[in-house]
């Protein structure tokens, strides 16, 4: 059953406010980088990409763009609506990136036996995903409403230190709302502005199925309502995709072996986001590159990431669900290796083999190196267009931008520098000039390719490994 996440760095017992939050310094730096969204229309490449974003949208959410998912297309709608369900409690939905022997013995052990109830592998395990998730939905969900119409909460005044983002950058709130004919507040929009796909696109696929708890389930009951209604949840960033890339990155850094492959399951699971109807693909990419932006500052001990006692903004997540669980890390790292060698002990007993062994042993739909890698490309960018021509023809030095971005890497292989991480990543970086990659330390995080970046990362790890047989 659900227990109250206390790491044993900070034993805490407090009811925090549910009130809308003003922005903290790790949300203004979200904010700043997030941003760039708002003023795409005021030069013709922003509108290019601005109209690119819901042609690309639609062709995929009614299945005319064909991509090459893991699952056939009709199963992978299926999926979608199963992860509509945020399973932020414990990672479960995402741990069938696993494989098919690790993921099940996460999964029995990880359950939601209804929408509040759930249980966790371990302790450690639970304390590291609920810091985490708190740190990165917090700065994701920071930009929902101050993007849709410049408020905390949709009626609110953000900071002060917020108030100058939109004019820094000669943005505008609601871009998407002005962009494509459905201004907040107008018939059929979003009260707030920024609305999402399902009401702003000429056409949308809806279909039935089954939902995560395998009840009868219908994709405009996770648009519309009644099992979760987004009419008035503004579109920008995605929340669940920040959520599939924040838990699948610690399933990743918990279980080295198969970091490719959660990768991979945190770009299935923010374009599933797009196949339901529920965002754009760039939500998908603004969510993915809070989360990994934020996850690489935690790795760094960040003093503005740790330490921190959070609660996510009660008004924003699209799933509205609050718990009043607290949970303070002081040291990051130190609270990731406890949780890995947690997790590895409950994996090694249930398995009867070695991690890595078992980690080897994977029929799923992750087995296949060459799909994993085309579906992970089609989601990089998602073909949109070049926005900032600056930095679409260069090589952005990541040690330069970012230098603790390379944690992303050296967390999961020790035996890899960061000096090397950062050079890994900048050498496996994807397309540049697009509408986040305007030269920033956080611009840079949009065009980290961790699928790629991984596999070069373990490659050097396990040159250096020592010629005997592990026993982790």
């Amino acid at each position: 059953m659900r227990r109250a996440a206390i790491h044993g760095l900070a034993v805490l017992g407090v009811m925090l406010p549910v009130a809308a939050l003003a922005q903290t310094a790790t949300n203004l730096v979200a904010l700043q980088g997030l941003a760039t969204v708002s003023a795409l229309q005021a030069t013709p490449e922003g509108k290019a990409a601005l109209d690119a974003n819901l042609k690309v949208t639609g062709d995929i959410q009614f299945g005319i763009q064909k991509q090459p998912h893991l699952l056939p297309f009709d199963q992978q709608r299926q999926l979608a609506l199963r992860d509509a369900f945020i399973t932020d409690g414990n990672a479960t939905e995402l741990a069938d990136g696993l494989g098919s022997r690790l993921g099940a013995i996460y999964q029995d052990k990880a359950r939601y036996s209804d929408y509040k109830t759930f249980s966790n592998v371990t302790q450690s395990v639970a304390d590291l995903l609920g810091y985490t998730n708190n740190i990165t939905k917090s700065d994701s969900n920071s930009g929902k409403f101050f993007f849709a119409n410049g408020t905390t909460d949709g009626k609110n005044p953000v900071s002060d230190a917020a108030k100058g983002i939109f004019a820094a950058r000669g943005g505008v709130p609601d871009v998407f709302g002005r962009a494509y004919g459905r201004p907040g507040g107008s018939k059929g929009a979003d009260a707030y502005g920024n609305s999402r796909p399902f009401q702003t696109l000429p056409q949308l696929y809806a279909y039935r199925g089954d939902d995560y708890f395998k009840n009868a389930s219908h994709s405009l009951g996770w648009l519309h309502g009644p099992s979760q209604n987004l009419t008035d949840s503004p579109s920008y960033p995605s929340g669940h995709t920040t959520f599939g890339y924040t838990e699948s990155l610690v399933l990743a850094l918990l279980v080295p072996e198969r970091y490719q492959q959660m990768i991979v399951r945190a770009a299935e699971y923010g374009n599933n986001r797009i196949v339901v109807g529920a965002h754009y693909a760039m939500d998908v990419l603004g969510g993915r590159t809070v989360a990994l932006h934020a996850v690489a500052h935690l790795l760094a001990n960040d003093p503005a990431y740790v330490g921190q006692i959070r609660k996510n903004p009660a008004v924003i997540n699209e799933m509205s669900r609050q718990t009043n669980d607290a949970v303070a890390i002081t040291d990051y790292r130190a609270a990731l290796e406890a949780a890995r060698n947690d997790l590895a002990m409950v994996l090694k007993d249930a398995c009867g083999d070695t991690v890595a062994a078992c980690a080897a042993t994977d029929t799923g739909r992750f087995r296949d190196a060459a799909a994993n890698q085309a579906l992970y490309d089609t989601t990089q960018t998602y073909g949109l267009p070049v926005v900032h021509a600056k930095t679409a023809g260069t090589v952005e030095d990541v040690g330069k931008l970012a230098p603790e971005a390379g944690y992303l890497l050296t967390a999961a292989f020790p035996a890899v520098t960061l000096a090397e991480a950062n050079a890994i990543l900048t050498e496996t970086q994807g397309p540049g000039g697009g509408f986040l990659d305007d030269g920033s330390a956080f611009g840079v995080y949009s065009r980290l390719n961790l699928y790629a970046a991984a596999g070069k990362a373990s490659a050097l790890a396990a040159s250096r490994r020592p010629q005997q047989q592990t026993t982790r």
